[in-house]
């Protein structure tokens, strides 16, 4: 059975994840509402992009993921529709999307703009209206207007040179595992199957990907990709964000927290 999912940057200490899920169950009543999180880092992109890329494509096919991540985004902010890999995204134009999926997604509806007189609630409330309509009608059915996305944040995406990938942390898990802004297949192309290696400070290095935690002895360093496929650097019941002094990289405040692999 498809589902609704919810991720946001709203936090728990307010009631507007309870009134969005009210208003979902008003306008799209017998929906299966699923948090994915609602403890993004406010305004933080990166965060939100890989945290909906590592849990969309896990669920039913025709499952609605509403993103409520920094929706009053732009000068005209607008409520998108997107069909990806069998999902349905609701989401803001605000970047996400095309981070998420490494690219522009092909098809993409205009849902719902934005005047001055609308507010959290007119948005969750059209994402509602949505949702039941795609319970029994393709989203081609539903006579919205196709949208272009042009917001693409290539600059959130890898840097890659001739021998360096260069990457950002993005999100630190509750184990203090930390992963990077690096997919696997972006990492392959880099590589072109060469060693490589990662430096730390005092001198800390690894140079194999490993497959699980338990691939390395208890507190020793490794890094592997995740279910979702992206690079992570952790510590076999450890703490890699604490021993490495790794944080989060925070755009708006111009902290820059990079891991440089070296090809060779």
């Amino acid at each position: 059975m498809a589902c609704v999912t919810l991720l946001s940057d709203l936090g728990l200490q307010s009631t507007s994840v309870a009134t969005a899920k009210g208003v979902l169950l008003k306008y799209a009543p017998n929906s299966e509402i699923i948090d994915i999180s609602h403890n993004v880092e406010p305004f933080h992109l990166q965060q939100a992009a890989y945290l909906h890329a590592a849990t969309y494509n896990k669920f039913p096919k025709r499952s609605c993921h509403i993103v409520l991540f920094d929706i009053f985004y732009g000068n005209n902010p607008a409520l998108l529709l997107a069909e990806v890999d069998g999902q349905y995204i609701l989401t803001p134009d605000n970047g996400l999307l095309p981070l998420a999926i490494r690219g522009i997604p092909e098809n993409v509806w205009k849902c719902f703009e934005l005047s001055e007189q609308d507010n959290f609630e007119s948005w969750i409330t059209k994402a509602a209206e949505t949702v039941e309509l795609l319970k029994t009608k393709q989203p081609k059915q539903l006579g919205l207007q196709t949208y272009e996305i042009t917001n693409a944040p290539n600059h959130c995406i890898p840097n890659v040179y001739d021998d360096v990938i260069e990457g950002q942390v993005i999100h630190i898990d509750r184990f203090e595992n930390v992963i990077l802004n690096i997919t696997k297949d972006e990492f392959d192309a880099a590589r072109k199957g060469r060693s490589f290696y990662i430096s730390f400070m005092r001198d800390e290095i690894i140079s194999e990907i490993s497959t699980h935690y338990s691939s390395v002895k208890e507190s020793k360093k490794l890094c592997r990709f995740n279910s979702a496929g992206y690079l992570e650097i952790a510590i076999n019941r450890g703490n890699a964000a604490g021993l490495f002094g790794l944080r989060m990289v925070k755009e708006k405040q111009q902290i820059y927290n990079t891991i440089k692999v070296h090809f060779e």
